[in-house]
């Protein structure tokens, strides 16, 4: 692989009123930035949304999960495999997990963290002693441990890493040697305009008051909400990707799946008050080698158009890539755009295929990455 190969995601999406990741209060997430309040959505909630449309796309077997309760589920796969009774197969996950000596948590059986770990990762955890399942349990404790302590249970969780773990990385404080280095950083998202937070005032009606013809409402409440055109980003370090999963065919697939995602998911918060969910407005892809760029600079001047807030978005985002471009004169390996503005927007579109090429399809913007990724990782590895 060359030493640094990014595909920059860039993203504009419109979002009606909404509440897609509250804060502390319960309110839409904001920031400053320019000098004025922004809608914000943290990395973490995107992050989480496109985990959840890995879902919708990837075998569940080729998935990770994230839980304080591996003990638990490595004694429910271990009871699967052999039939052990519960009691049996929870001495055996214990005495597996008790050579990585992570910290336990306040409830009998969980870590004190969440843990990262691939299903087959998991499953090939459980294998280590699914033909010895009725031997081993049947072994004094001090026994136990010395037999299980000599299996590769680290060597286990340390290869054969999931599309989700290659991705997002894993942080194991207790032992170093089981972290995995991130192929993929998400930006917060941010509206390109100025926001003001405002209040939905609701009232439920009691059906059962009403029968009686009593006046008044059985709740009332208020919900904080926002509208917003979403400046989103992420990048995938394609070098780190590689090495993480160790396939080339494996890393692009690994790519595609993100873009995907990533700009096919948003979070669900208060999604049932405000059915929220829309397409992005734009969708562009940039490879280079030189560095990750975030273009969020294009709007560090908050868009204040009276028509077309979408439009004149678009139109700062191709700007700032061509500006930025000439003036550092990086000129990248790899761009494509997909827009659903339309033609009669003239500058913009313009623009838009100046800075990023012809527009195509989101297929086919797919379809074209994948192909220079091959290309990029053959020519890399000869």
């Amino acid at each position: 692989m060359p030493s640094r190969l990014y595909i920059d995601v860039h993203v504009l999406q419109t979002v009606p009123p909404a509440n897609l990741n509250r804060d502390d209060q319960g309110n839409p997430k904001e920031a400053f930035f320019g000098g004025a309040r922004r809608s914000r959505v943290s990395s973490q909630a995107w992050k989480r949304a496109t985990r959840l449309h890995f879902a919708e796309r990837v075998p569940e077997q080729d998935l990770a999960t994230r839980t304080r309760r591996i003990a638990g589920k490595l004694t429910d796969r271990i009871a699967a495999n052999t039939g052990l009774e519960h009691e049996a197969a929870t001495r055996l996950a214990g005495a597996l997990l008790a050579p990585l000596k992570i910290s336990a948590g306040k409830r009998e059986g969980d870590t004190a963290y969440l843990f990262f770990y691939g299903r087959r990762q998991l499953e090939a955890v459980a294998d280590l002693v699914t033909d010895r399942a009725a031997e081993l349990a049947a072994l004094d404790d001090a026994e136990l441990a010395k037999e299980v302590g000599q299996l590769p249970v680290q060597e286990k969780f340390s290869v054969g890493h999931p599309l989700d773990v290659a991705l997002f990385g894993r942080m194991v404080a207790d032992i170093p040697a089981l972290n995995v280095d991130a192929a993929v950083q998400v930006a917060h998202a941010l509206s390109t305009h100025a926001v003001e937070l405002e209040f939905d005032y609701f009232t439920a009606v009691d059906d059962e008051t009403k029968k009686d013809n009593e006046t008044g409402a059985g709740m009332i409440g208020t919900i904080g909400f926002n509208s917003a055109t979403l400046y989103r980003y992420a990048t995938v370090g394609l070098h780190q990707l590689m090495d993480n999963l160790g396939d080339e065919d494996a890393t692009v697939n690994a790519v595609t799946e993100f873009v995907t995602s990533f700009a096919r998911s948003a979070p669900t918060g208060y999604g049932n008050s405000f059915a929220h969910r829309t397409l992005p407005s734009l969708v562009a892809v940039v490879a280079r080698a030189d560095q990750p760029v975030n273009l969020v600079s294009a709007f560090e001047e908050p868009v204040t158009a009276s028509s077309g807030i979408t439009t004149a978005s678009a139109h700062r985002l191709a700007r700032e890539h061509a500006t930025a471009t000439h003036a550092w004169g990086d000129t990248p390996a790899f761009s494509a755009v997909c827009h659903t503005l339309s033609p009669e927007t003239g500058n913009t579109a313009g623009l838009l295929q100046e800075a990023f090429g012809q527009t195509v399809t989101f297929r086919e913007l797919l379809t074209d990455l994948r192909a220079h990724l091959a290309d990029a990782v053959k020519q890399a590895t000869r």
